[in-house]
């Protein structure tokens, strides 16, 4: 059933009972209808949303070598093989009850707003957008810093600045031409960036030494736990951004489910071929496991050649996160218009493709702020947000349930609650730690951009008392 858009009127359950109505929503205001999709918009189909999810996540193995510099081969190995099912499996799970059960897009904004209400769900949206445009800015500073390898060029001064400039709005305007283009490029970005991998791990077979798998790295070299688990958490996250689509996918109660199951075993799998390939084949000082150390050991494995393919396939894997995640991003401005915790006009969609044009220019043009920052400490005041954000999820998915005990969940977690409350606090746990351990800069960072999200909500809650913008009082359709 595809997501369409109704008065909330219609959210009341049928005579012969069904599901319970929804509670009160930031929607509920003013009496203006969302903008539908534009008929000219393909709905998303179930390849290419597998491949959109694993660019939400992952995009190849590119960034799993610190792993192996914080710990060793055993414990990187260990990690890619245990904290899937810590933190990926439960979130993908989560996403799938959810997603099939409110269809529509804002994704986890609508979670947030149905359990606890319209301030946690514009809360939810602030931590989930700022984290997101922020990651989006480091991709095609990525895709720069690869290309400089072989153009110097691109080193300083403004042949860079005008680089990233263009970047930015290349790949910006191929993600104004439509999601199915988008779900599309990511299965041939896909394919193209991940077979160096599968051939370097073919020609490493002979080479392989079983005993450097169970090695807990060089004698005297101390465990980097922050590094560890911070290159776990960022290379197996944001399961739950594709949420954000729901209302563009063919199908979804049926599409989500299947879609993340097997872009888990897919992403999982991606990891850890390679990392079992060169863990066994090469033997290097440990501290060269460095961001970048797969393309050193294809070299070493295979030649020169093999190098420049799996560089160039970080390129392209760098466009593949760029486009998923401007994706998520945009579609989560207009999900957030569509129900009323923005104002309507952010909902308006391009004539030509029916993408949200206005979503994709204000996170571009974020992006582009941000892409000429020195933003370490900013990128990890993001992804503190984002451990909020999560924490919130998980409270509104184990609320939901207690709260909505008859939804019609069209994929549903085959736990009770006492089940769901455990699963939620292993990964929340990882969570706790993750953002205790934050320096005193990034504290400073979350807590003023969560002021300005408080604040946010409270200029939209004026401005529709005002009746200065239109508000949409329209809900997505549950299933």
């Amino acid at each position: 059933m595809s997501p369409e858009i109704h008065s909330s009127q219609s959210l009341r359950p049928p005579p012969n009972g069904g599901q319970e109505p929804a509670p009160p929503s930031a929607s509920a205001e003013l009496p203006v209808t969302a903008p539908a999709p534009s008929a000219s918009a393909k709905k998303l189909t179930l390849v290419p949303l597998i491949f959109l999810i694993y660019f939400e996540v992952a995009g190849g193995p590119y960034g799993e070598e610190p792993a192996v510099q914080a710990a060793g081969p055993l414990l990187a190995l260990l990690g890619f093989s245990i904290f899937p099912f810590i933190w990926s499996v439960p979130e993908a799970l989560i996403t799938a009850e959810l997603s099939t059960a409110f269809p529509g897009n804002g994704g986890f904004v609508i979670w947030a707003d149905r359990a606890f209400g319209p301030f946690f769900g514009s809360l939810m949206g602030t931590w989930k957008f700022l984290s997101g445009v922020i990651n989006i800015a480091a991709f095609p500073v990525l895709c720069i810093d690869y290309l400089e390898k072989i153009f110097s060029v691109f080193e300083s001064g403004w042949p860079r600045y005008l680089a990233l400039l263009l970047s930015n709005l290349s790949l910006s305007f191929l993600n104004y031409t439509g999601l199915n283009i988008v779900g599309v490029a990511g299965i041939v970005l896909g394919v193209v960036s991940l077979m160096p991998f599968l051939l370097m791990s073919l020609i490493a077979i002979p080479k392989i030494k079983p005993h450097r798998w169970v090695s807990l790295g060089q004698k005297g070299v101390k465990k980097d736990w922050n590094l560890f688990f911070n290159t776990l958490f960022w290379n197996l996250n944001f399961w739950d951004n594709v949420s954000t689509v729901a209302g563009e996918v063919d199908r979804p109660q049926r599409n989500f489910p299947l879609a993340l199951f097997v872009a888990v075993i897919f992403t999982c799998v991606s990891y850890l071929i390679p990392l079992f390939a060169v863990t066994g084949a090469v033997s290097v000082d440990q501290s060269e496991w460095e961001s970048g150390f797969h393309a050193v050991a294809a070299e070493m494995i295979a030649g020169k050649w093999l190098k420049v393919w799996i560089e160039v396939g970080a390129v392209l894997s760098a466009i593949g996160l760029f486009e998923a995640q401007l994706s998520s991003s945009a579609y989560q401005v207009l999900g957030m218009a569509d129900i009323g915790f923005l104002p309507t006009f952010f909902a308006v969609r391009s004539k030509w493709f029916g993408t949200p044009w206005l979503g994709i220019l204000l996170s571009c043009l974020i992006s582009i702020g941000i892409s000429y920052m020195d933003f370490t400490d900013i990128v990890s005041s993001a992804n503190f947000l984002y451990s909020l954000g999560m924490l919130l999820e998980f409270a509104a998915f184990v609320w939901l349930r207690r709260k909505l005990p008859s939804l019609k969940r069209p994929y549903r977690v085959p736990l009770g609650v006492p089940g769901l409350v455990v699963m939620c606090l292993i990964p929340s746990a990882f969570l706790v730690v993750i953002m205790v351990i934050a320096t005193k800069f990034v504290y400073l960072m979350s807590g003023l951009m969560t002021l300005g999200g408080i604040g946010w909500f409270f200029l939209m809650r004026f401005c529709k008392s005002r009746k200065i913008f239109k508000f949409s009082i329209s809900d997505v359709e549950v299933a």
